[in-house]
Parts: C-alpha cells; structure tokens; sequence
C-alpha cells in the first residue's frame, strides 16, 4: 500500500515568537510511502543530487523512528519524494522531512501512534517545536516544551493577511544561525520581545493587521544574525516601504516573510 503524505514550509518565529511560534505557508512536498525490504529514496526537485538515497535519508529516519516507537521492526521502504521547500533557507525543509517521514509511516502501521507522540518524536528529532509543530499542525501554532512533553496549539489567522517569502540564494544552517546568538538577555529585550509576541498573537487573532509592524519587531535574534545577513535590514526596510504590513527572518534565514494585505 502507496502512503501519499503532502507537508508545508513552515516559518519560525515570526519576529518576537523565537523558538515558541511557527507558521505553515502554502510551499509543500510530497511523499510517496510504501513499506519494503530495504531502504530506496528516489528525489525530485529541490535536493535531487545532494540528499542522501538510502538508509540516512531523513524521511527514512524519521520513519525508522515511528517502528521503533510502536515496538516493530524496520524493514525499509520505497519512498519518492517531491521537493518544493528550499533546503538552507529557514523555510523548515528538515522539519517537512521529519514530519512527512513520520506520518507515512505512522499511517503505514495503522496509526499506533497519537497526535501528541508523532510531535515529541518530530521534536526530538529536530531539536526545537516550532517548525515542526507548525508543519504537523498547520496554521499559526504556538510550542511550549516541558521537559519531554512539547505542547503545540494552532490558532486562526485573519483571511485579511497574506504572505509573501522572499527566497535569496544565500544558504544558511540552523547551527550556524544559532552559534551567532547570545547565551545572555537583558530584562529590556525580554519586556520588548514579550509585549510584541502577545501583540502579534492579538492582532493576528482579532484582525489587528495594522499593528503587525510593530508586533513583528524583535531583539532576541534578528539584529544578532545580520552579521550572517548583511543585506537583511534594507530588504526587510524595503518591503515595508512597498506596503508590507510587516516582515521578518524566516526561521532561521536567509529567506524574509513579508505579511501583506489581501493577498490570496
């Protein structure tokens, strides 16, 4: 049996919400799932010719973990993937990967595992909640860990709001985007980035588009990573003078989500 799963880019943060929000965007890949002896990955797209085709490749990770999890024995798989998702550019194409490998093969087993056990896996795998659980989830999701337990929350977004992903060639890790942040925060940058994050969930919820543009502004790793990204503040200053209701660093970078008005 053929398991077919889509997954969507996802972005980080979304400014103030770093490491707590994550957002599905309307970029997807698909995968072709079908349990096998052995492990075969065929890939179109976007890092056909530099992912791995065997046993390392993430999707067949991923759904390594689910046998595991559930108590079964690994076989292998036949799995096709269809990539759209940008690798390196902070639209969450390692989360795509974990999450898609996850479902097929939960789906492959009969779904021995719940909603909440497919997240802490994506989670342990990825390393943090808000990519992941913004591709599991959709929507506007909102990530708490507590120890092993990670708690996510998907939220509506007004159908005013559009968003536009502005994708450089420029690549960038999540390592080395976090290896240029700072171990120490003062009590004025936490204060800043808690107001704007309940400012941005507010005016996402109630429609609040107007107050997007300071609900978006950041001070925890934004201004850290244009050392990484020097051109980034006169894009985003760019975007914003065009009409954008807002814009930030995606993720982790390089890529710049810009929140625009009506735009579907």
């Amino acid at each position: 049996m053929i398991i077919d799963v889509r997954v969507p880019a996802t972005s980080a943060n979304l400014g103030p919400g770093f490491d707590v929000l994550g957002l599905a965007l309307g970029l997807y890949n698909d995968i072709a799932y079908e349990e096998a002896e052995g492990v075969v990955v065929a890939i179109e797209g976007e890092g056909a010719g530099r992912l791995d085709t065997g046993a390392d490749n993430v999707v067949a990770r991923a759904a390594r973990m689910v046998y595991e999890a559930a108590g079964r024995r690994f076989p292998g798989a036949t799995i096709r993937c269809v990539n759209r998702i940008p690798p390196a550019r902070g639209l969450g194409s390692s989360a795509a990967a974990w999450v898609g490998g996850l479902i097929a093969a939960n789906a492959a087993l009969g779904s021995p595992l719940d909603r909440d056990a497919v997240l802490a896996l994506a989670c342990r795998a990825e390393g943090h909640p808000d990519n992941v659980a913004a591709a599991l989830l959709g929507g506007l999701t909102v990530s708490c860990a507590a120890g092993d337990r990670v708690t996510a929350v998907s939220l509506p977004v007004s159908a005013e709001i559009g968003w536009v992903v502005l994708v450089p060639e420029t690549e960038s890790s999540t390592r080395e985007a976090r290896a240029v942040l700072s171990a120490d925060v003062s009590r004025s940058d936490a204060v800043f980035n808690l107001q704007r994050l309940g400012l941005l969930l507010a005016s996402v919820g109630s429609g609040r588009i107007d107050l997007l543009r300071l609900a978006m502004e950041d001070r925890l790793h934004q201004p850290q990573r244009q050392s990484l990204f020097p051109w980034m503040e006169s894009v985003r200053r760019a975007a914003l003078d065009t009409g954008a209701l807002g814009c930030v660093l995606s993720g982790a970078g390089p890529s710049l989500l810009a929140a625009v008005r009506g735009l579907r």
